[in-house]
Protein backbone atom coordinates (compact mmCIF):
# COMPACT_ATOMS: atom_id res chain seq x y z
CA UNK A 1 0.00 0.00 0.00
CA UNK A 2 0.94 3.81 -0.78
CA UNK A 3 -0.20 6.68 0.77
CA UNK A 4 0.22 10.07 -0.11
CA UNK A 5 -1.23 13.40 1.94
CA UNK A 6 -0.62 17.07 1.07
CA UNK A 7 -0.07 19.29 4.38
CA UNK A 8 -1.31 22.49 3.14
CA UNK A 9 0.98 24.33 5.80
CA UNK A 10 3.63 22.74 4.77
CA UNK A 11 3.60 22.86 0.90
CA UNK A 12 5.11 19.73 0.28
CA UNK A 13 4.18 16.31 -0.96
CA UNK A 14 4.62 12.95 1.64
CA UNK A 15 4.48 9.94 0.57
CA UNK A 16 5.16 6.36 2.40
CA UNK A 17 4.83 2.57 1.78
CA UNK A 18 2.44 0.58 3.98
CA UNK A 19 2.71 -3.07 4.02
CA UNK A 20 -0.64 -4.52 4.82
CA UNK A 21 1.03 -7.80 5.95
CA UNK A 22 4.20 -6.87 7.74
CA UNK A 23 7.49 -6.29 6.16
CA UNK A 24 8.10 -10.10 5.97
CA UNK A 25 4.36 -11.67 4.77
CA UNK A 26 3.33 -12.97 8.45
CA UNK A 27 -0.14 -11.47 8.74
CA UNK A 28 -2.86 -13.69 7.02
CA UNK A 29 -5.38 -11.64 5.76
CA UNK A 30 -7.92 -12.14 8.25
CA UNK A 31 -6.03 -10.57 11.03
CA UNK A 32 -4.90 -7.28 8.65
CA UNK A 33 -5.59 -4.73 11.14
CA UNK A 34 -7.60 -2.69 8.76
CA UNK A 35 -9.11 -0.33 10.76
CA UNK A 36 -5.93 0.80 12.57
CA UNK A 37 -3.93 1.40 9.26
CA UNK A 38 -7.02 3.54 7.67
CA UNK A 39 -7.47 5.45 11.01
CA UNK A 40 -3.79 6.20 11.47
CA UNK A 41 -3.39 7.33 8.13
CA UNK A 42 -6.38 9.36 9.09
CA UNK A 43 -4.73 11.35 11.84
CA UNK A 44 -1.98 11.87 9.70
CA UNK A 45 -3.98 14.45 7.15
CA UNK A 46 -3.71 11.51 4.77
CA UNK A 47 -6.35 12.25 1.37
CA UNK A 48 -5.32 9.95 -0.85
CA UNK A 49 -4.43 6.29 -0.59
CA UNK A 50 -3.01 4.36 -3.85
CA UNK A 51 -2.75 0.47 -2.95
CA UNK A 52 -1.49 -2.30 -5.41
CA UNK A 53 -2.77 -5.63 -5.19
CA UNK A 54 -2.20 -9.08 -6.12
CA UNK A 55 -5.11 -11.09 -7.55
CA UNK A 56 -5.58 -13.80 -9.89
CA UNK A 57 -7.76 -13.21 -13.09
CA UNK A 58 -11.18 -14.60 -13.82
CA UNK A 59 -11.55 -13.34 -17.45
CA UNK A 60 -9.33 -14.83 -20.35
CA UNK A 61 -8.58 -11.24 -21.72
CA UNK A 62 -7.03 -10.44 -18.44
CA UNK A 63 -3.81 -11.57 -18.81
CA UNK A 64 -1.25 -12.60 -16.19
CA UNK A 65 0.99 -9.57 -15.83
CA UNK A 66 -1.94 -6.84 -16.65
CA UNK A 67 -2.87 -4.06 -14.94
CA UNK A 68 -5.99 -3.72 -13.67
CA UNK A 69 -7.82 -0.14 -12.10
CA UNK A 70 -10.74 -1.74 -10.31
CA UNK A 71 -14.03 -0.04 -9.76
CA UNK A 72 -16.20 -2.44 -8.21
CA UNK A 73 -16.03 -5.36 -5.74
CA UNK A 74 -18.26 -8.48 -4.44
CA UNK A 75 -17.31 -8.76 -0.82
CA UNK A 76 -17.00 -12.51 0.05
CA UNK A 77 -15.47 -12.00 3.67
CA UNK A 78 -16.83 -13.01 6.79
CA UNK A 79 -14.56 -12.26 9.59
CA UNK A 80 -13.31 -8.95 9.45
CA UNK A 81 -14.30 -5.42 10.83
CA UNK A 82 -15.81 -2.83 8.38
CA UNK A 83 -16.69 -0.05 10.29
CA UNK A 84 -15.26 2.85 12.68
CA UNK A 85 -18.66 3.25 13.67
CA UNK A 86 -19.50 0.16 16.14
CA UNK A 87 -21.25 2.24 19.06
CA UNK A 88 -17.71 1.47 21.15
CA UNK A 89 -14.44 1.77 20.89
CA UNK A 90 -14.02 3.51 17.54
CA UNK A 91 -17.27 6.41 16.79
CA UNK A 92 -20.40 6.65 17.93
CA UNK A 93 -23.70 6.01 16.03
CA UNK A 94 -24.11 3.42 12.95
CA UNK A 95 -22.69 4.31 9.39
CA UNK A 96 -24.95 3.27 6.49
CA UNK A 97 -22.11 4.76 3.60
CA UNK A 98 -23.07 4.44 0.47
CA UNK A 99 -20.94 1.80 -1.53
CA UNK A 100 -22.05 2.82 -5.39
CA UNK A 101 -19.15 3.93 -6.41
CA UNK A 102 -16.20 2.37 -3.77
CA UNK A 103 -13.33 3.64 -5.42
CA UNK A 104 -12.58 7.64 -6.27
CA UNK A 105 -13.44 8.43 -9.48
CA UNK A 106 -11.49 11.18 -9.95
CA UNK A 107 -8.01 9.64 -8.48
CA UNK A 108 -8.72 6.28 -10.82
CA UNK A 109 -8.75 8.83 -13.85
CA UNK A 110 -5.57 9.97 -13.03
CA UNK A 111 -3.64 6.18 -12.96
CA UNK A 112 -5.78 5.08 -16.21
CA UNK A 113 -4.46 8.41 -17.75
CA UNK A 114 -0.79 7.83 -16.44
CA UNK A 115 -1.19 3.81 -17.72
CA UNK A 116 -2.08 4.68 -20.80
CA UNK A 117 0.86 7.59 -21.38
CA UNK A 118 3.79 5.39 -20.06
CA UNK A 119 2.28 2.12 -22.41
CA UNK A 120 1.10 -0.57 -19.88
CA UNK A 121 -1.57 -2.57 -20.80
CA UNK A 122 -4.25 -1.59 -18.13
CA UNK A 123 -7.77 -2.62 -18.16
CA UNK A 124 -9.77 0.91 -17.32
CA UNK A 125 -12.58 -0.93 -15.05
CA UNK A 126 -13.05 -4.14 -12.94
CA UNK A 127 -15.08 -5.48 -10.17
CA UNK A 128 -12.65 -7.35 -7.53
CA UNK A 129 -14.10 -10.12 -5.87
CA UNK A 130 -12.54 -10.64 -1.72
CA UNK A 131 -12.65 -13.71 -0.03
CA UNK A 132 -11.27 -14.10 3.49
CA UNK A 133 -8.95 -16.29 2.75
CA UNK A 134 -5.68 -17.43 3.45
CA UNK A 135 -6.45 -20.15 1.18
CA UNK A 136 -7.43 -19.74 -2.75
CA UNK A 137 -10.38 -20.78 -4.75
CA UNK A 138 -11.84 -24.25 -5.05
CA UNK A 139 -12.45 -24.75 -9.10
CA UNK A 140 -16.27 -24.60 -8.24
CA UNK A 141 -16.04 -21.54 -6.48
CA UNK A 142 -13.43 -20.10 -9.01
CA UNK A 143 -16.56 -20.83 -11.73
CA UNK A 144 -19.25 -19.70 -9.57
CA UNK A 145 -17.54 -16.00 -9.33
CA UNK A 146 -16.76 -15.88 -13.17
CA UNK A 147 -20.85 -16.52 -13.31
CA UNK A 148 -21.48 -13.62 -10.80
CA UNK A 149 -19.26 -11.10 -13.38
CA UNK A 150 -16.52 -10.82 -11.21
CA UNK A 151 -13.35 -10.16 -13.30
CA UNK A 152 -10.75 -10.23 -10.43
CA UNK A 153 -9.83 -12.08 -7.10
CA UNK A 154 -7.89 -11.04 -3.82
CA UNK A 155 -7.98 -11.27 -0.08
CA UNK A 156 -7.50 -7.37 0.75
CA UNK A 157 -9.92 -4.95 -1.16
CA UNK A 158 -12.29 -5.40 1.10
CA UNK A 159 -12.93 -3.79 3.98
CA UNK A 160 -9.69 -1.44 3.16
CA UNK A 161 -11.94 0.29 0.47
CA UNK A 162 -15.04 0.72 2.68
CA UNK A 163 -13.25 2.01 5.34
CA UNK A 164 -11.48 4.57 3.14
CA UNK A 165 -14.76 6.06 2.69
CA UNK A 166 -15.88 5.97 6.13
CA UNK A 167 -12.30 7.96 6.86
CA UNK A 168 -12.98 10.34 3.50
CA UNK A 169 -10.29 9.56 2.55
CA UNK A 170 -9.46 9.12 -1.75
CA UNK A 171 -8.64 5.25 -2.31
CA UNK A 172 -7.75 4.22 -5.60
CA UNK A 173 -6.17 0.75 -6.39
CA UNK A 174 -3.89 -0.60 -8.76
CA UNK A 175 -4.75 -4.44 -9.36
CA UNK A 176 -2.02 -6.82 -10.96
CA UNK A 177 -3.26 -10.15 -12.35
CA UNK A 178 -0.84 -12.95 -11.47
CA UNK A 179 -2.61 -16.11 -12.58
CA UNK A 180 -5.83 -17.11 -13.93
CA UNK A 181 -6.88 -18.30 -10.12
CA UNK A 182 -7.85 -22.11 -10.80
CA UNK A 183 -10.75 -21.83 -13.55
CA UNK A 184 -8.59 -22.21 -17.12
CA UNK A 185 -8.52 -25.82 -18.38
CA UNK A 186 -4.62 -26.24 -19.47
CA UNK A 187 -3.54 -23.84 -17.30
CA UNK A 188 -1.23 -24.11 -13.81
CA UNK A 189 -3.71 -23.35 -11.03
CA UNK A 190 -2.57 -20.34 -8.88
CA UNK A 191 -0.05 -21.23 -6.23
CA UNK A 192 2.57 -18.90 -4.01
CA UNK A 193 5.41 -19.56 -6.25
CA UNK A 194 3.67 -18.70 -9.16
CA UNK A 195 2.00 -15.27 -7.72
CA UNK A 196 6.31 -14.52 -6.61
CA UNK A 197 7.27 -14.72 -9.82
CA UNK A 198 4.29 -12.74 -12.01
CA UNK A 199 5.00 -9.96 -9.32
CA UNK A 200 8.55 -10.31 -9.65
CA UNK A 201 8.63 -10.19 -13.23
CA UNK A 202 5.97 -7.14 -13.65
CA UNK A 203 6.30 -5.34 -10.23
CA UNK A 204 8.19 -2.26 -12.61
CA UNK A 205 4.50 -1.53 -14.01
CA UNK A 206 2.49 -0.54 -10.53
CA UNK A 207 6.01 1.07 -9.78
CA UNK A 208 6.10 3.12 -12.75
CA UNK A 209 2.60 4.28 -12.84
CA UNK A 210 2.77 5.25 -9.28
CA UNK A 211 5.56 7.49 -9.00
CA UNK A 212 4.15 9.21 -12.19
CA UNK A 213 0.79 9.46 -10.86
CA UNK A 214 1.59 11.05 -7.28
CA UNK A 215 3.17 14.48 -8.58
CA UNK A 216 0.41 14.81 -10.75
CA UNK A 217 -2.31 13.97 -7.90
CA UNK A 218 -0.82 16.21 -5.92
CA UNK A 219 -0.83 19.36 -8.08
CA UNK A 220 -4.62 18.93 -8.37
CA UNK A 221 -7.10 20.73 -6.72
CA UNK A 222 -9.26 18.28 -4.34
CA UNK A 223 -11.07 20.29 -2.12
CA UNK A 224 -14.79 19.99 -3.64
CA UNK A 225 -13.90 15.91 -3.73
CA UNK A 226 -13.11 15.29 -0.60
CA UNK A 227 -15.86 18.36 1.06
CA UNK A 228 -18.01 15.78 -0.63
CA UNK A 229 -16.62 13.36 0.58
CA UNK A 230 -17.12 14.54 3.78
CA UNK A 231 -20.74 15.20 3.40
CA UNK A 232 -21.66 12.10 2.34
CA UNK A 233 -20.33 10.39 5.65
CA UNK A 234 -21.91 13.24 7.58
CA UNK A 235 -25.18 12.06 5.99
CA UNK A 236 -24.77 9.07 6.18
CA UNK A 237 -24.29 8.43 10.14
CA UNK A 238 -27.42 7.71 12.07
CA UNK A 239 -26.59 8.82 16.04
CA UNK A 240 -28.51 7.92 19.06
CA UNK A 241 -31.20 9.97 20.64
CA UNK A 242 -31.22 11.00 23.85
Amino acid sequence: MTLIYWKEEQKNMLTHPLARHGKQHTIAPTNVNFRANIWALKMEGCTHILVTTACGSLKEEIQPGDIVVIDQFIDRTTKRHQTFYDGGACLPGVCHIPMADPFCGKTRAVLIDVAKKLGIKCHSKGTMITIEGPRFSSKAESHMFRLWGADVINMTTVPEVVLAKEAEICYASIAMATDYDCWKEHEEAVSVDRVLKTLKENANKATSILLTAIPQIASMDWADTLNNMKSTVQLSVMLPKH
